[in-house]
């Protein structure tokens, strides 16, 4: 994530027809109507990045035990579920190296303090934060820095297993870090190695990237830009009569790379995700009048619009960390810009920029956040966010947790439906009610699902009186809970619909709990 750069609530459906009954409506900020039967499942993406690079959020140091960072997972994850936060994107490749098992890769200084030692007593972090993930209903998506191969504050020497160590001509130093050079076959092939390997071995719903691809351009001591040192590659290139500029070329294979990335992901498991967070400003030409700044097309050679344009992602999340009222930069120009972009109507999930909320005097204000949310909520083609970091909101940073909580995440919501992956609708859930023997027990509503591999949630309605409340749970969870409400007291009815890995909804079961 790019730290040194700066950077619904009206209902909001996705115009197609099709898009609107597997998609649902964005979050609505007022009760549903009265009504015997439940309004559309609330639809948005509400998620936030956990980075270990640096240990910014997790683990919070590397010199924890194995106990103390199992305890950060269920800690975050617990302030996430209150959160009704809906996604975690977590860092697992920050550097070529990985904070899981890897035959490909060695494990991460920032999580043991050397980079090759597991963990000890040894225990599987990634896999530990999926299986808790979801069995609170959130999903977790793998994130992958493509080609950093060593970041500035690594302190441990290179594991012999490390790219850079067993491999040392596809990797370059600039400045004060090391790149794989996307131009070299060696190095793009380790990616797609280490993409495959985790969609085959974990249960991910997602792989993210982010927007690192050629480094940032860095400056000599006399104001001069240092040019990437690619030249064994890009003369391989000319010695084969390539005609491309060098910096068409550069983007030729990110792009190459990115595209790869799409059909292998896809190949392995077709319901998870590929997912891009690009710099927040396109490509200049075609910027509103106004929006000013850095050019990741020219400079980094990301061509996120042309990504987008192809389908070769399934989400993209610029990062669009600045404020609202910021002219050169204004958020809400930005998030307009992007959802032009995207013709093909892919996920359009912006990331916000919360972690802005600090101790100091430049702080944003809690309400920034919110207010961006709600433009979000507003955009056409927009449906769900994303938080950089997870820590200010683990902090509740000038109340931002307690605010957000409140207002624009009072109520529950699903993850957008992913019908261009597959639009197959599940089968309904059943439904039988557990009535305790101890007169002061509680009642359950038991639910059978018709295909446990594949459906993941369950969209859950319980209606009190006239008023509907949402709620969802993970699928695996086959037992619901009637709780009374403070003042309304117990459901009268229940209604219940399977959602599976693509985010589709299946029929709903309802059962009438009271006359």
């Amino acid at each position: 994530m790019n730290l040194h750069r700066q950077p619904p609530l009206n209902a909001v459906c996705v115009s197609a027809i099709a898009f609107l009954i597997t998609l649902g409506c964005a979050v609505r900020p007022i009760a549903p109507p009265a009504t015997d039967d439940p309004p559309p499942a609330p639809r948005e993406f509400r998620a936030a990045w956990v980075a270990s690079v640096a240990n910014i959020d997790w683990p919070s140091r590397s010199d924890l035990t194995t106990e103390r960072q199992q305890a950060e997972i269920v800690s975050i994850l617990d302030q996430a579920q209150a959160l009704k936060l809906n996604a975690i994107v977590l860092q697992v490749r920050p550097a070529a190296d990985a904070l899981y098992p890897s035959t490909l890769e060695p494990w991460s200084e920032y999580l043991t303090g050397e980079q090759g030692q597991a963990p000890e007593p040894f225990y599987d972090p990634l896999k530990m934060w999926i299986d808790q993930a979801h069995q609170r209903g959130i999903e977790l998506h793998a994130w992958l820095n493509p080609y950093r191969a060593r970041h500035a504050s690594a302190k441990s020497p290179l594991a012999t297993n490390h790219i850079a160590a067993a491999q040392p001509a596809v990797v370059k130093k600039y400045g004060d870090q090391l790149w794989l050079d996307p131009a070299e076959p060696a190095a793009t092939q380790r990616i797609l190695d280490v993409v495959t390997d985790l969609v085959h071995r974990y249960d991910v719903d997602g792989i993210h990237v982010d927007d690192y691809f050629y480094p940032y351009p860095i400056q000599s001591p006399d104001g001069r830009e240092i040019d990437f040192p690619d030249e064994p590659a890009w003369l391989r290139y000319r010695s084969t009569h390539g005609q491309a500029s060098r910096a068409d070329w550069r983007r030729q294979q990110v792009n190459k790379l990115i595209q790869k990335m799409y059909d292998v992901i896809h190949q392995e498991k077709r319901w998870v995700l590929f997912g891009i967070s690009p710099f927040g400003l396109g490509r200049p030409e075609r910027r509103a009048v106004g929006i000013n700044g850095f050019s990741q097309y020219d400079s980094i050679y990301a061509d996120a619009e042309l990504w987008l344009s192809q389908g070769w992602l399934d989400y993209a999340s610029p990062q669009l960390y600045w404020p609202i009222d910021q002219a050169a930069q204004a958020f809400p120009v930005l998030l307009t810009g992007w959802a032009r972009e995207n013709t093909l109507q892919r996920h359009l999930w912006p990331g916000l920029f919360t972690s802005r909320i600090d101790a100091s005097s430049k702080s944003w204000q809690p309400e920034e956040i919110s207010r961006q949310i709600s433009l979000t909520r507003e955009q056409l083609g927009v449906a769900g966010h994303i938080h950089f970091s997870m820590i200010a909101l683990l902090q509740d940073r000038r109340g931002i947790a307690s605010l957000l909580k409140a207002g624009p995440y009072a109520t529950a919501a699903l993850v957008p439906a992913s019908p261009w992956l597959d639009a197959q609708i599940p089968d309904a859930p059943r439904l039988s009610l557990k009535r305790p023997s101890d007169p002061n027990g509680t009642d359950r509503v038991s639910v059978e699902t018709a295909d446990e591999t594949m459906v993941t949630r369950l969209s859950i309605w319980k209606k009190y009186g006239a008023k509907w409340n949402f709620s969802m749970q993970a699928a695996s969870q086959s037992e619901i809970t009637l709780q009374a409400d403070a003042t309304l007291g117990m459901p009268d009815a229940i209604v219940v619909s399977s959602v599976n890995r693509f985010g589709a909804e299946s029929a709903r079961t309802r059962l009438q709990l009271r006359p």
